[in-house]
């Protein structure tokens, strides 16, 4: 492989004019054992390129603390893309968005109370470095010009929509140069100038994200950057949910319609995404626009290739436009993988988190609320207790501020939900002395996109008991990650409403395949199956079932826990064979 160059308004790759056919395929979003299927079905619909963001917070989720296995083995899904003869983009920006937890960046940042993500503030610098250090030298073998299939790498995402250092740029720039990074490097912004004059940089090449006119987006490009290629490097060709939102689709003929313009004119297309995948366990991000949105566990973003690995009307469209804009026969693409259904469970043991939490969690003692980042935690769940005298005309009960929402309880009872939506006050009733308050808070997700990327979680400033800040608490970190494996269960626990409660049962399985899961009449919480995080649930919709891939289960006995925040109508799960989105 020869380096990908710009020769005018062209790109060359083997001393030839190339057309990036390229779909996003995020392999943190995909059990390892699919990311070959997911590959061949880009291949089988003419697609010469794959790309992949890179999310800091997976490979360092711990400060100096690397992880490169399983799910985040980088190195193994280029290789497998390079023996399918698939070049590669890298997209391995400190933040990417993508409607990932914080953008991509790691929660440990926001330790640091002065921090400044996206600038040249010098401490941030410095963790780049020292993660680059690791990242780059892992990527290195791997470029085309050294023989691999990697043939360009974005420095930074869109960063025209939020900043304009070009100090920060210029060091991420010079970062990679130095460590031998010698492929194409780009950005990519959106079409306004603006966006392209903050987000780009000398030497680096400019790209455009977009979803529709075409025309009005390359012209943009253009006028701000005369005589480069036209490259979108996000076609949007669907788009993603947020919880309490209906779910989006967009129509294949309009997506089509805008795709076959581009081949024609010899644009370069990368559709953003080819195959979404999921969110799985606590990495889904949030948006805030007039209000906090946080994104659903399904990221199937309506894209030719479904969540589960179907091949969809704009998967069979999208391959009929490259076979014949390019005049190429195509290889069929991989067999469908079955769909089971392995009927309805009953989950007849439980145990309440109250009763649990000495066992999976020790407190750390402080006189006020730490945030999650600060006592080191950084997604899921955080418990703050303690003990408070209310007087006989009650109480009003306030948090200043929550990230996301909080379960109040007083004496072990359920008091109401104070949420980041509506901080409201709450009222408590009646004399109570010595009273232990608890609240529970749950992370739904860190802002990744825009001005509000500074998003602590937990209480991030106080509790306040009429005009009075409360003080001495008792802090439980709740992440479930390990914690589960500590946990007691017991058939003889009585289910009360309001109190969270983790419920676990079992199932056999004869014939393993992909299937998904159903909760009717659960509330709101988080499903485990044989200890992995498949994500959150969430009774307000859009999306009724999560996406079980077959590799997580085991031929015979499986076991599911799932931990209900509120209200369990009918301890009973099902596993259909149907996706229910919205």
């Amino acid at each position: 492989m020869t380096k990908l160059t710009v020769v005018g308004k062209e790109l060359y790759l083997h001393n030839k004019p190339f057309q990036i056919i390229s779909g996003a395929i995020h392999y943190f979003r995909i059990v390892p054992a699919y990311w070959e299927d997911r590959l061949l079905k880009l291949k089988a619909c003419g697609f010469n390129c794959v790309e992949t963001y890179v999310p800091w917070n997976l490979h360092e989720p711990e400060e100096g603390k690397y992880q490169f296995s399983g799910i985040a083995d980088l190195e193994a899904f280029v290789q497998i893309a390079a023996k399918l003869d698939l070049y590669v983009i890298l997209r391995p920006s400190p933040y990417i968005c993508a409607e990932w937890e914080y953008g991509g960046l790691p929660a440990w940042l926001l330790s640091d109370r002065n921090m400044r993500v996206r600038t040249s503030y010098p401490d941030y610098l410095k963790k780049i470095d020292r993660y680059y250090n690791v990242l780059l030298s892992k990527i290195k073998p791997l470029l085309s010009t050294n023989d691999g299939p990697i043939i360009a790498l974005q420095i930074e995402n869109e960063y025209g929509s939020y900043g304009n250092d070009k100090k920060y740029l210029s060091h991420l720039k010079e970062s990679m140069l130095q460590h031998g990074m010698d492929v194409l490097l780009f950005t990519s912004d959106g079409p306004r100038d603006l966006m392209l004059q903050g987000g780009t940089i000398d030497g680096v090449l400019p790209t455009v994200n977009f979803g529709s006119r075409p025309g009005e987006a390359f012209t943009c490009l253009q006028d701000n950057f005369p005589g480069i290629p036209n490259i979108v490097m996000e076609f949007w060709n669907g788009w993603f949910d947020h919880w309490g939102e209906h779910h989006h689709t967009r129509d294949a003929g309009d997506a089509i319609d805008v795709f076959t313009r581009m081949m024609e004119n010899g644009d370069s297309v990368n559709f953003y995404m080819f195959h979404g995948g999921t969110n799985f366990g606590f990495y889904n991000g949030a948006n805030f626009g007039k209000e906090y949105a946080p994104t659903v566990t399904s990221y199937d973003y309506d894209c030719p290739v479904s969540e589960s690995g179907d091949l969809t009307d704009k998967y069979y469209a999208v391959r009929e436009v490259i076979a014949k804009t390019k005049n190429i026969q195509l290889p069929d693409p991989p067999a469908a993988i079955p769909k089971m259904n392995y009927g309805t469970i009953d989950l007849n043991q439980s145990i309440d988190l109250f009763s649990a939490l000495d066992v999976i969690s020790q407190p750390v003692n402080s006189s006020t609320p730490k945030t999650m980042e600060e006592v080191g935690q950084a997604y899921g769940f955080i418990l703050y207790r303690t003990y408070i005298n209310i007087p006989a005309d009650g109480g009003k009960l306030s948090i200043k501020d929550v990230g996301d929402r909080a379960q109040i309880y007083l004496n072990g009872v359920y008091q109401g939900v104070i949420d980041r939506w509506d901080n409201k006050i709450l009222e408590i009733k009646g004399a109570h002395k010595g009273a232990q308050l608890d609240i529970l808070v749950e992370n739904m997700g860190r802002v990744n996109y825009g001005a509000n990327l500074y998003d602590r979680k937990g209480i991030t400033e106080g509790v306040q008991l009429n005009y009075q800040y409360l003080f001495d608490w008792e802090i439980y970190k709740l992440p479930l990650d390990h914690q589960l494996a500590q946990l007691t269960f017991s058939n003889e626990n009585a289910y009360v409403k309001g109190i969270p409660t983790f419920y676990k049962g079992s199932f056999s399985v004869e014939k393993v395949g992909d299937t998904f899961v159903e909760l009717n009449g659960w509330e709101k919480g988080v499903v485990f199956i044989n200890g992995f995080n498949l994500g959150r649930y969430w009774e307000i919709g859009p999306q009724q079932t999560l996406y079980l891939p077959g590799p997580l289960l085991r031929q015979g006995s499986n076991e599911i826990i799932v931990f209900e925040l509120s209200n369990c109508k009918l301890a009973k799960v099902s596993f259909i064979d149907q996706h229910i989105l919205g």
